[in-house]
């Protein structure tokens, strides 16, 4: 498999932006209430969560088909070149939109066999966004409030990059929670207030 762009594609300065980093602190949020040493994510990217994760001594690999990237496992998603259960977490976030849909399922498959416990994903949300509003009074949580409207009735188109997006015509939300429950119970969707474009799904796993 080919890979889509270059190393300069992840440029530090051009390839976190503020919504990134807010994206990132989520993952980061989602990992720790998950709890577990030894994780495995799909798509070493500029490599942040390896770094911050191995400072703190908790096993974290990457797995990616660029070598350039020097993730610590070369391989795809779509064949996993690992035995069975050998991580507690399995991540893919903002990856598998870049394998063409018919290959989804067989990317969460092949996460499945190779995970023991738990498979945390982000997804991009394909909507258009009206308005977006906080408000804090003091002595009570922050009020959020965003209306969005996905794109079901536009057609997407492969811009390079990403082949589908949930929202837009033929993968609606609901297709992909119906996929995902054929192989996992869904404990928890989070749509960050901060990065509306960035949908996270954590999965349970129930091997016998």
């Amino acid at each position: 498999m080919k890979t889509q762009v270059n190393k300069t594609h992840y440029n530090f300065n051009k390839y976190v932006d503020k919504d990134r980093w807010m994206s990132y602190y989520y993952q980061i949020g989602l990992i720790n209430k998950l709890n577990t040493k030894n994780i495995l994510e799909i798509g070493a990217g500029i490599n942040f969560l390896k770094k911050y994760f191995s400072d703190i001594k908790i096993n974290y690999k990457t797995l990616d088909i660029a070598k350039e990237l020097n993730p610590d496992i070369l391989g795809s998603v779509t064949k996993i070149p690992l035995k069975a259960n050998s991580f507690d977490l399995v991540c893919a976030f903002q990856v598998l939109e870049h394998l063409p849909f018919n290959k989804f399922e067989k990317c969460l498959k092949e996460m499945l066999r190779v995970a023991k416990k738990d498979i945390l994903i982000s997804l991009p949300y394909n909507r258009i966004q009206f308005f977006k509003f906080e408000l804090k009074i003091p002595l009570i949580p922050k009020i959020h409030i965003v209306f969005n409207l996905p794109l079901f009735f536009k057609k997407f188109k492969f811009d390079g990059e990403h082949y589908w997006e949930i929202g837009a015509k033929g993968y609606s939300l609901r297709k992909i929670k119906k996929i995902m429950g054929r192989y996992f119970k869904i404990k928890e969707i989070i749509h960050p207030y901060e990065n509306k474009y960035h949908l996270f799904f954590i999965l349970e796993i129930n091997k016998k």
